[in-house]
């Protein structure tokens, strides 16, 4: 080996030792990210166990839906849905209108937060902005599953045939997690800008129905009309009740594929998380 290669090695070694060094920098940070948001969402999930009565409360809505409007539509037929029948169609949209309507809600409780001074301890801790709103939109998830799991045992009394598939039901109730904790940090947002409980509260109820109504909860994209599909393909809800319809329906299909639906949802639930981490101090002042 002459002296030229012998000088070459060490800083080979130097440099692959650095690298890895910074890999696991990155990992540990990843890990130190994901540790502190089920801290905080852990956290918040314990004030469900204090309040049941409000989970009862918000799965009123979609039961009605699901005993009345479905049942009624069930037997009239006049939906086109393919191989499945309309109760069997709209059982995912009614779980993802249930998930919408308690997510959607869920910055009042951070400007209820605020006014209580616990918003301040929140900030003042050195968890990261960005893992707080996360733990934060995680723990609107975790509310939402005995939710999804009262729809589902409901469908089942009703006559829908659910998948029984344990792996697909598992993975309709991640997309269940992943689309409150998308919607709780679009909430969270509009909380931090408004800053006030009753413009929150007034722009959510303008907003819900053409999130629902302009998305495949209840009838096929393909019926509707051109301007109408436009909005549906760019509304997450749309995704949300596609990726649930294959999953949770025994025969139910997917429009656009599971992987390509939960792709769209992670991205923009990605985007939510940083864009309020960057507005989430904004509702203090």
């Amino acid at each position: 080996m002459t002296l030229q290669e012998h000088d070459v090695q060490p800083a080979v070694s130097v440099e692959k030792g650095l690298e890895l060094s910074g890999v696991e920098q990155w990992a540990k940070a990843v890990v130190n990210f994901i540790y502190k948001a089920l801290v905080v969402a852990e956290m918040e999930a314990r004030k469900v166990r204090r309040d049941p009565i409000e989970l009862i409360m918000r799965s009123a809505g979609p039961v009605f839906w699901l005993l009345v409007f479905g049942q009624v539509l069930n037997r009239a037929r006049v939906i086109p849905t393919g191989e499945l029948s309309y109760l069997d169609y709209m059982t995912p949209g009614i779980l993802a209108q249930g998930m919408l309507f308690t997510a959607i809600f869920y910055g009042i409780a951070t400007i209820w937060e605020r006014d209580l001074g616990i918003l301040h301890k929140f900030l003042a801790s050195p968890v990261p902005r960005a893992a707080l709103v996360a733990g934060k939109a995680l723990s609107a998830g975790v509310r939402a599953i005995p939710q999804a799991l009262a729809i589902g045992l409901l469908g089942v009394l009703v006559g829908v045939h659910i998948n029984p598939n344990p792996l697909a039901l598992l993975g309709a109730l991640l997309t269940i997690v992943l689309s409150s904790a998308l919607f709780a940090m679009f909430s969270l947002i509009i909380a931090c800008i408004v800053k006030r409980g009753e413009r929150l509260v007034g722009i959510n109820q303008v907003i819900i129905m053409p999130l629902f109504f302009a998305s495949n909860a209840i009838y096929p994209i393909s019926i509707m009309p051109e301007w109408l599909k436009v909005l549906s393909h760019i509304n997450p809800l749309t995704y949300t009740v596609d990726a649930l319809r294959a999953m949770m329906v025994e025969g139910g299909y997917s429009q656009f594929g599971v992987g390509w639906d939960i792709l769209i949802l992670a991205s923009i639930t990605v985007l939510l998380n940083l864009i309020a981490s960057r507005l989430y101090q904004r509702i203090l002042t």
